[in-house]
């Protein structure tokens, strides 16, 4: 049992935390800012959304150097990922087969033109199962997600990869 707590991991995960233990918990209160800005423009009827900002938040504030960290990515995954939603709502298959193939097509979308932001698959996903309206869904996931890359900009020389 001692020897598993010794391990190498287990030291190198400690030592991290302890050279960046203010940046862990200063990044993770300016997600939590952000957010409480964005929950109240949001609304409760979306809160949906707010689960893939809240995982675009984790990427913006806990790796903001990575390549899905960058604005064109948030932005442009979003918005194809918002394109890709309305479209298979409208096209309403059955959930069996339109959930997964949404989710198929704004990976594929997202990656053919360069734009890969993970939380942006669930924006997708967010749009054609809770049948969001067009314009709402559009102004709220686009001015957070402009936010939050505004946010991190201004932010860029404070903000540590904490991954």
């Amino acid at each position: 049992m001692t020897n598993l707590l010794n391990t190498g991991a287990k030291a190198t995960i400690w030592g991290k935390f302890k050279k960046l233990w203010m940046y862990y918990i200063l990044q993770s209160l300016m997600a939590a800012a952000v957010l409480c800005i964005l929950v109240p423009i949001l609304g409760k009827d979306r809160m949906v959304l707010i689960s893939s900002m809240g995982a675009t938040a984790f990427i913006l504030f806990a790796m903001p150097t990575t390549a899905s960290a960058r604005t064109r990515h948030v932005i442009g995954g979003h918005l194809v990922c918002l394109a890709v939603g309305f479209l298979f709502y409208y096209i309403n298959l059955p959930y069996i087969f339109g959930y997964p193939l949404t989710l198929a097509v704004a990976i594929f979308f997202m990656v053919a033109l360069d734009v890969e932001h993970p939380p942006a698959a669930g924006t997708a996903l967010a749009v054609v199962i809770n049948e969001v309206s067009f314009d709402i869904s559009f102004i709220t996931v686009m001015v957070s997600a402009v936010l939050l890359t505004q946010c991190r900009y201004y932010l860029r020389n404070y903000l540590k990869d904490l991954l």
